[in-house]
């Protein structure tokens, strides 16, 4: 009897031990479905050009199909809330911006959501070189140029931009501000649909992403004028930088992948190392780099902590050039 009965306990302690092993088998493995990433552009921008660059080797690492879902809207901000909304589950993320994650907050006066308590920091995708280009049957060959254009025609010259808030509209108000220029902002539902316009003529210029503007100033249809950083870069080290012109002048651009609040550990985890090793693929990051996208992975807490010092930065420069959602 007492041999039964501590068999008997025995296998009952085996069975509760058991139990954190079943419970664990039983929780389906991530990823289990299609992964789907949200980019608040139209199709054709730098956004989505460099998120489907990445998407080939997402897929083939994560074992699940990639998704690209674009969004456009409201400066990024009807793709964040997509994603705000979403289930936490692993099955959405969101391709985000420096101006859906760090401008907005102050451009926008009111938003139903907020970017760093109703999200979750994933990985650093990317940092955008972003340039200054006009059509090329436009007269002007330098920066110096366009501002005395400028400033000889107020309310006159137009410039285009991928929506209220990003890095390109910023960009142009930042020069009127600094040069006293009277321009006129004309914002796109994406990067695709302004260049369109920029090469046919219909804007006189714009602070493009390099992906976007860089091949139809390859084909001879855009002329390039500056990068706007404070020096020159490795990649174009025959552009001038606008700092050069306009000394202080810098605006600077990134990607980063975000999901839902409430994300698991574990998936944040997985999908950060995921990025990590797809940046790292030299496929990947030369595409990348051709493009004018320089390969920025960090860790989750790097990225939260990042997008935090940018929404302070960028806090008083819209303030100032009064920026305001159309």
């Amino acid at each position: 009897m007492i041999h039964r009965r501590a068999l008997l306990g025995a296998g009952m302690a085996g069975c509760a031990l058991s139990l954190p092993a079943i419970r664990a088998a039983a929780q389906e493995p991530w990823p289990s479905k299609p992964i789907r990433i949200v980019v608040g552009f139209a199709a054709g921008g730098a956004t989505d050009i460099s998120t489907r660059v990445m998407q080939p080797k997402l897929t083939a690492l994560l074992g699940q199909p990639v998704v690209i879902d674009n969004r456009p809207g409201a400066g990024g901000n009807l793709a964040t809330e997509i994603v705000v909304r979403a289930p936490a589950d692993g099955s959405t993320f969101l391709m985000g911006t420096i101006g859906a994650l760090a401008i907005n907050p102050s451009l926008y006066g009111s938003l139903p959501f907020d970017p760093q308590a109703d999200l979750t920091p994933v990985a650093m995708a990317g940092n955008v070189l972003n340039v200054l280009v006009v059509p090329a049957n436009r007269p002007w060959r330098s920066v110096a140029e366009l501002i005395v254009a400028a400033k000889a025609q107020p309310d006159t010259i137009t410039y285009g931009s991928s929506g209220v808030g990003g890095a390109g509209h910023l960009a142009g108000a930042l020069m009127d501000q600094m040069t006293g220029c009277k321009t006129v902002h004309v914002p796109y539902r994406g990067g695709g649909p302004m260049m369109t316009d920029l090469v046919g003529g219909k804007v006189d210029y714009a602070f493009s992403t390099a992906p976007t503007a860089l091949p139809q100033v390859q084909s001879g249809r855009l002329r390039l004028l500056a990068v706007p950083t404070a020096r020159r870069i490795r990649a174009l080290p025959d552009t001038p930088a606008m700092a050069e012109t306009l000394p202080g002048y810098e605006v600077q651009n990134w990607y980063a992948l975000v999901g839902p609040k409430g994300l698991s550990p574990a998936i944040v985890a997985r999908m950060n190392a995921v990025v990590r090793e797809a940046l790292a693929d030299p496929q990947v990051s030369a595409s990348l780099e051709g493009q004018g996208v320089e390969p920025l992975p960090s860790s989750p807490e790097d990225l939260a902590r990042f997008i935090r010092e940018e929404t302070v930065k960028w806090a008083p420069i819209v303030k100032a050039t009064g920026a305001r959602p159309d």
